[in-house]
Order: C-alpha cells, then sequence, then structure tokens
C-alpha cells in the first residue's frame, strides 16, 4: 500500500473543504486514504446527490479541480491519480464495472468469441484490466484496449484463442451496445 505523507492527506482535505465550501456544497467529513497507486478521497455529506450531480457531473468535475491543484502545489509533472467519492457512488461504479467484466466472460467462454466492452474512461478500462489480470476466476482471460480518445474500449478474449477464427488481418470492429450497463460512467 502507498504510503500517503499527513502534508498530502491534509493539503488534499484543505483544498477539497475549499472546493466544497465555494460551491455551497455541504459536507461533514473528509477521510484521505491510500490504496495501492489510488489515493481515494471519500466525503461525507448529508446532501451527497447534489455533490455527485447529473450522471456525476458534479463529482467529477469537483474531482478534476481538486487534482489540478494538488498538482499545481506540489509541483508535480503529472496529474496524481485521486477518486473523489461520496456516499460509496464510486465504488458502486466500480464494482457494477467488474460485474460487467464477468458477464461478458462467460460470453467468451462459451463462444470463444472476443466482445468489445463499449467505450469507457481510462480509469475504468483500467479497474477492468486489474480485475481480469488478477481475479482467479478470470485468468483464462486476457484484455486489451482498442480505439482512441472517446471511443477507446476494451476487448474481452480467451488467452487460449482459437486462431482459426480470427482471419488474417481481421479485427474485432467496435461495437457500442447501448443495453450492456456501461453508458452512465463517470469518470
Amino acid at each position: 500500500m502507498l504510503q500517503l505523507s499527513t502534508m498530502n492527506a491534509q493539503l488534499i482535505q484543505t483544498y477539497l473543504g475549499q472546493i466544497l465550501d465555494h460551491l455551497g456544497l455541504n459536507h461533514t467529513k473528509i477521510a484521505v486514504t491510500a490504496e495501492d497507486d489510488i489515493t481515494r478521497v471519500e466525503i461525507d455529506s448529508t446532501d451527497a446527490s447534489r455533490i455527485i450531480g447529473w450522471h456525476g457531473e458534479t463529482l467529477n468535475s469537483v474531482q478534476h479541480v481538486l487534482k489540478s491543484m494538488v498538482r499545481t502545489a506540489e509541483n508535480l509533472e503529472r496529474t496524481p491519480l485521486i477518486i473523489v467519492d461520496v456516499d460509496g457512488y464510486r465504488r458502486m461504479q466500480e464494482e457494477k464495472v467488474k460485474r460487467i467484466a464477468e458477464a461478458k466472460a462467460d460470453f467468451v467462454r462459451r463462444t470463444g468469441n472476443r466482445i468489445a466492452l463499449s467505450p469507457m474512461s481510462p480509469y475504468f478500462r483500467r479497474i477492468v484490466h486489474l480485475h481480469v489480470a488478477n481475479h482467479p476466476e478470470l485468468q483464462d482471460l486476457t484484455t486489451e484496449s482498442v480505439g482512441e480518445g472517446d471511443f477507446r474500449q476494451i476487448v474481452l478474449k480467451l488467452k487460449q484463442e482459437n486462431k482459426s477464427k480470427i482471419k488474417s488481418g481481421e479485427e474485432l470492429a467496435p461495437i457500442i451496445p447501448a443495453d450492456d450497463g456501461l453508458e452512465n460512467l463517470d469518470i
């Protein structure tokens, strides 16, 4: 587990508190923890839905501003991986992405075909890559990211893929299904 310095945690709490206060978003506590290479920030609030906003837009904006402030204050070359959550909203999304990947894994196993998940943010693609790589029941599968920009998506396939099913030079065409539950991911 990554060690988070007291100064960084205090800086994050101070900046996030200032942002929330400036926006008039009520909060009672801000907790900062480190998980691997992610800094998680949990906001306790009696008005979580206002902090989340429509499909997480307000939460995304608050998170973006916080990351920029920390990057500038700490004079960092790269933006730190800070995930701001309120009322377990982000964790629920992370679990949703994992469940969908597991459901799609069953399809890949049954058919032997690759499948592309809907386009998603780099953060959620990372969640899927790590989940498939580290989950004992998914060790027969592998993932890769394909596409560009907002249309970048994960292809889930068997590690021991039947090469005869794939024609020479053929790659899975990006599909964008509207019913896989990934259309409303926020980050």
